[in-house]
């Protein structure tokens, strides 16, 4: 895989990022994804605009997307949990109908990266990223392994506007032109 260029002669933008942790099971004391996603996002320079938990409910989860899709103080979210096959494993379900355009290559991607770390176990991942109001949406599966690989392999790059040769942070002012 190509190594990552960061262009230093461009300015570092500081990017507005909501998190959002899907769970049954987890609290804001032993939410070790959402931790670990919220650590990386500031430690980037980035703004951890808003955080929350919620549990595996449909309803709850896309009136909260739709919340911060709305909010002109938000770039972008990033969900972690709820991409799995179970029952209770709805955030998928949650946001995608919001999705004004999908994502593709981020699935694709986040699969090539998660199958280096959990080998074929990573069709268990429903991970998806799409575009609502000029809000970037990403869904991270909920362990802390498949976090680091969304946002060590992918995020951290596409979310920086000095990444070379392109990135999502220099089209996010385009996105609303019809």
């Amino acid at each position: 895989m190509p190594q990552p260029v960061i262009d230093e002669t461009i300015a570092f933008v500081p990017v507005r990022i909501a998190v959002l942790t899907v769970s049954d099971t987890r609290t804001a004391h032993n939410d070790t994804s959402g931790d670990t996603l919220a650590a990386r996002i500031t430690e980037a320079g980035h703004v951890l605009a808003a955080r929350k938990l919620l549990r595996d409910d449909i309803a709850q989860i896309r009136g909260q997307l739709a919340a911060w899709i709305a909010d002109p103080d938000i770039d972008c979210v990033i969900t972690t949990g709820g991409t799995g096959l179970t029952g209770r494993d709805v955030t998928v379900e949650a946001m995608t109908p919001l999705f004004e355009k999908g994502i593709e290559g981020f699935s694709a991607l986040f699969h090539q990266i998660s199958f280096k770390s959990v080998g074929t176990s990573t069709i268990q991942s429903r991970a998806c990223a799409g575009l609502a109001n000029a809000t970037y949406l990403f869904a991270l599966p909920g362990s802390t392994g498949a976090v680091k690989d969304g946002w060590d392999g992918i995020l951290r790059f596409q979310l920086d506007i000095r990444h070379r040769p392109c990135n999502l942070i220099e089209i996010l002012p385009r996105l609303t032109e019809r």
